[in-house]
C-alpha cells in the first residue's frame, strides 16, 4: 500500500511539469527564407505564458533570453498562443543561425524539464562570382571582356562567397570540355584560345544555389600596341588615377600655402582712434589741469 502511494505521489508530482519541446525547420534554410520556431508543451498542466525562448550567443559564449525588437534580432516576431509559443523570423539571415532552446520560468522545475533540446539550423546561401586575373590586381573590377596579347600567360580566379566551399568548373562555348577547378590556365595563347569561358559554382548541399558567370577572351594580334590589352589599358587608368592625385595635392598644398602667408601679412598695427581724437578741458573725456590752456591737447 505504501509502495502505491509513492508511486501515485511520484506520478503526480512529475504529472505537475511539462516537458518542453522546440519545433523548427526540418529542411536546410536559405538566405532571405522565413523560419518558424515553435516551443510546445507536452503536458498542459503548465502555462505557456511561462516559457520564453533563448539563443546561443558565439560572441558571449552562452545562453541569452530572446526578447521581441532586441538590437540583433529587430525583424523577429514572438507570438504567443494558448498552448505554444512561436518565434517567427520573416528573412533568415547567416546571423539568425542557432542554436535556440525553449526555457521555463516556472517555480520548482527540474532540470529535465527547465529546459529543452537546443535546436540548431544552418542558413545557406551564395554570393555573386567573382573573377579576377592571377597576377594582375585591379581597383575597377574586372570586366566581360579580357584582351590579351598572343603568347601571353593567362589566368582567371573564379570564387564566391558560400555557406560551404562550392564546386567550381569551367567550360569554353563549344567545346565539350570541362575543367573541374576555380582557375582557369591558358599557356601561351593562341588564336583558337579565344571565345566564351564560363565559370559555374554550385553549393555542395543545395542544389538550387548555383551561380554562373562568363569572360569573352579575345587574342590580339602580335603587332597590336600594348595598350590595346586589357592589362595596357589598367596600366593608363592607373596612371591617370595617380596623376589625378598628385596634381590634387600639389594644388591643395599651394592653395594652403598662399592663405598662411595671405593671413600674416594682413596683420598691421592697432589703428586705436582715440589717441588720435583731440582732448578739450570742458569735455567730458577731459584731463584735470591747473593751467588755464583752452588749446586742445594732441
Amino acid at each position: 500500500m505504501k509502495v502505491i502511494l509513492i508511486v501515485a505521489v511520484v506520478a503526480l508530482i512529475h504529472s505537475s511539469f511539462a516537458t518542453l519541446l522546440i519545433k523548427g525547420p526540418t529542411e536546410p534554410v536559405l538566405e532571405g527564407e522565413r523560419i518558424t520556431l515553435e516551443c510546445l508543451l507536452s503536458d498542459s498542466e503548465l502555462n505557456i505564458s511561462q516559457v520564453h525562448f533563448e539563443v546561443f550567443s558565439k560572441y558571449m559564449q552562452g545562453w541569452r533570453q530572446l526578447w521581441e525588437r532586441s538590437w540583433c534580432y529587430y525583424s523577429m516576431q514572438v507570438e504567443q498562443t494558448v498552448d505554444r509559443l512561436v518565434l517567427s523570423i520573416p528573412r533568415a539571415g547567416r546571423y539568425y543561425e542557432g542554436p535556440y532552446r525553449c526555457a521555463s520560468d516556472a517555480e520548482n522545475v527540474t532540470a529535465q524539464d527547465k529546459f529543452s533540446s537546443p535546436l540548431a539550423f544552418k542558413v545557406h546561401y551564395m554570393g555573386e562570382l567573382s573573377l579576377s586575373r592571377v597576377g594582375y590586381s585591379s581597383f575597377f573590377g574586372m570586366s566581360e571582356e579580357l584582351k590579351v596579347q598572343l603568347g601571353d600567360d593567362v589566368a582567371v580566379q573564379c570564387s564566391a562567397s558560400s555557406s560551404e566551399e562550392p564546386k567550381y568548373f569551367w567550360n569554353k562555348d563549344g567545346d565539350d570540355w570541362i575543367l573541374p577547378s576555380s582557375k582557369l590556365t591558358l599557356k601561351k595563347v593562341s588564336a583558337t584560345d579565344g571565345g566564351k569561358y564560363t565559370c559555374v559554382a554550385e553549393h555542395p548541399s543545395v542544389e538550387s544555389l548555383s551561380k554562373s558567370r562568363t569572360i569573352n577572351i579575345s587574342v590580339l594580334p602580335a603587332d597590336s600596341p600594348w595598350y590595346a590589352s586589357s592589362n595596357g589599358r589598367l596600366m593608363l587608368m592607373t596612371s591617370a588615377a595617380a596623376v589625378s592625385l598628385l596634381v590634387l595635392i600639389l594644388s591643395m598644398s599651394v592653395f594652403l600655402c598662399r592663405r598662411a602667408k595671405q593671413a600674416k601679412t594682413s596683420k598691421g598695427p592697432i589703428d586705436d582712434r582715440s589717441q588720435k581724437k583731440p582732448i578739450y578741458k570742458s569735455s567730458v573725456e577731459s584731463l584735470p589741469s591747473i593751467s588755464g590752456d583752452k588749446q586742445p591737447l594732441v
